[in-house]
């Protein structure tokens, strides 16, 4: 091969690649997701649509946190008090999903200390 064939080749190659980097991201979504330290009093929130399913998690460290999942703004589940950690899902297939729309995870902490929150949002074929 000559300088100029190689050059060529090195160019498809490399946009070939570059055309596979670009498509990755849009064929799996990941999950929304977010970490930190509340203050007392503070809600941190994470949103994403739903059309089929949806799962909301947290986990909060100390005396824990009140978790909360809302569709379209309205509450449709709750830890009525303080916990450490939560799981709940919505689903089409077990005729419980309220249907498609905006779902939130929301942490709130109810308590006099600083609390470290995780909390993420899956939805749809994330899980």
């Amino acid at each position: 091969m000559n300088g100029s064939t190689l050059k060529r080749a090195a160019a498809i190659v490399a946009g070939t690649a570059g055309g596979l980097l670009m498509l990755a991201p849009g064929a799996a979504q990941a999950y929304v997701g977010y970490g930190a330290t509340i203050q007392p009093g503070g809600t941190v929130c994470v949103q994403q649509y739903a059309n089929y399913q949806v799962r909301g998690e947290g986990t909060a460290t100390k005396a824990g946190a009140r978790f909360a999942v809302y569709r379209n703004g309205v509450q449709i589940y709750n830890t009525t008090n303080t916990t450490s950690g939560f799981a709940a899902e919505f689903r089409s297939a077990w005729w419980n999903f309220p249907g498609p729309g905006n779902y939130q995870v929301c942490a709130q902490n109810r308590n006099s200390t600083s609390t470290l929150v995780n909390i993420r949002i899956l939805t749809d074929a994330e899980f």
